[in-house]
């Protein structure tokens, strides 16, 4: 059992090449992978997946958003607002939200293009285009109040997401394929261009530390104390120490084939809050998931704690964690079962406008954007927010 006895329990989704979604829950008591549910879900393969809460999501190359109910574990719901490939998904869940459930869901696809969903209930609020070629990914601040994204136009861009609209948007000297903030207050965030690593500065974009991975990384999961996680084709799991960019510890062939995902959460049987305490999941083309325990890395070859094969070709993971009891009964899953599958909503709120700065930078730029928002102009994450956190989102320049 967990501190305050609780028990606690991590779900995680996972997509395939082969069209199919899986689910699975993992108790840390136990270190146990119980199988959820794997189904036929996209009729193109999975190419993201998001998780919050009891809310899942999965992006395919159909063009097509599915949404789960984690705690009934079904499908219900489909958003349809994109006309590419849907290449990364984000859920904003603030911490005030009970049982991390998601305030809203951001989807970027080949169309170059962002859509941004309220979650309460699943609506669609804008579509903001962001790049000239395919989005590769995205990432949501931990305030929600903007995203960056990276694109195959080789550009980084940031969306004030209270406003509605791309607000910067600047060349990189090298096309990048991850962007994550890090934990915490998000002061942070790091890019992945094949085998480099970048760390940046959340104000300017001013590069901090630079990391070789020798392989192309295709995953990355940020933890706290400023270390990274990695996985790709050299088939291990890599901790950096983004404060040195020296390698903390790795997980040697962790997989017999490239790692497709990573997964962290806190071991709820820990009485105290360490590195040591995370958990570890990661996926793989080969089909298997594996949980593994940093405090094994010490050992020559660490064996994992759990692990499952779908065989299948995976593509992404995505986990929550919550405590035991469940979270309250997300009502808008249960009510979209009752009334169908979703469709395309066009309600954009807000204008349409680009007001873009176009800069190039380079991974040592100090260029620092510059974005004067006004309250007239709150039309995305404040309309549910309090007076003071619409207050505070108006003071954005390069989060």
């Amino acid at each position: 059992m967990g501190r305050g006895g609780k028990a606690s329990m991590a779900t995680l989704v996972a997509g395939s090449y082969e069209k199919f979604i899986w689910g699975f829950a993992f108790k840390p008591e136990t270190l146990t992978l119980k199988p959820l549910f794997s189904y036929l879900s996209h009729i193109g393969p999975i190419k993201a997946v998001a998780a919050a809460g009891t809310v899942a999501a999965s992006g395919g190359s159909d063009d097509a958003i599915k949404l789960y109910d984690l705690a009934a574990a079904a499908e219900v719901g489909t958003l349809l607002d994109h006309s590419g490939a849907v290449t990364a998904l984000a859920f904003y869940a603030p911490a005030s939200f009970p049982g991390g459930l998601p305030r809203n869901l951001l989807s970027a696809s080949d169309d170059g293009a962002v859509c941004i969903y309220d979650a309460d209930p699943f609506v669609h609020l804008k579509t903001v285009p962001t790049h000239r070629k395919g989005v590769a990914d995205l990432a949501v601040h931990p305030t929600g109040r903007a995203a960056l994204t990276v694109g195959r136009d080789a550009c980084l861009a940031l969306i004030n997401l209270v406003r509605g609209r791309r607000s910067f948007s600047c060349r990189l000297d090298r096309e990048a394929s991850i962007v994550r903030y890090g934990c915490g207050d998000g002061g942070r965030f790091f890019m992945v261009a094949d085998e480099r690593i970048t760390v940046h500065d959340s104000e300017d974009a001013r590069l901090i530390q630079e990391m070789d991975g020798q392989k192309r990384v295709l995953c990355v999961a940020p933890s706290e104390n400023g270390v990274l996680f990695t996985g790709g084709e050299d088939r291990s799991i890599t901790a950096w120490d983004t404060t040195s960019g020296k390698v903390a510890y790795s997980i040697e062939d962790a997989h017999s084939t490239r790692v497709k995902g990573l997964v962290i959460f806190k071991n709820g049987n820990d009485a105290e809050s360490s590195e040591a305490s995370d958990f570890i999941v990661s996926a793989s083309s080969d089909g298997v998931i594996r949980v593994w325990d940093p405090r094994m890395t010490a050992k020559e070859k660490p064996n994992p704690l759990a692990e499952t094969n779908t065989k299948s070709r995976l593509t992404c993971l995505a986990g929550s964690f919550r405590k035991c009891p469940d979270a309250p009964p997300n009502l808008n899953l249960r009510s979209m079962r009752h009334h169908g599958t979703i469709t395309r909503n066009h309600n954009n709120y807000g204008s349409n406008g680009d007001n873009t700065q176009n800069q190039t930078m380079k991974t040592s730029s100090t260029n620092k954007p510059a974005d004067n928002l006004e309250e007239k102009d709150a039309v995305i994450f404040s309309s549910r927010g309090s007076d003071t956190e619409n207050k505070e989102a108006m003071s954005l320049s390069f989060l």
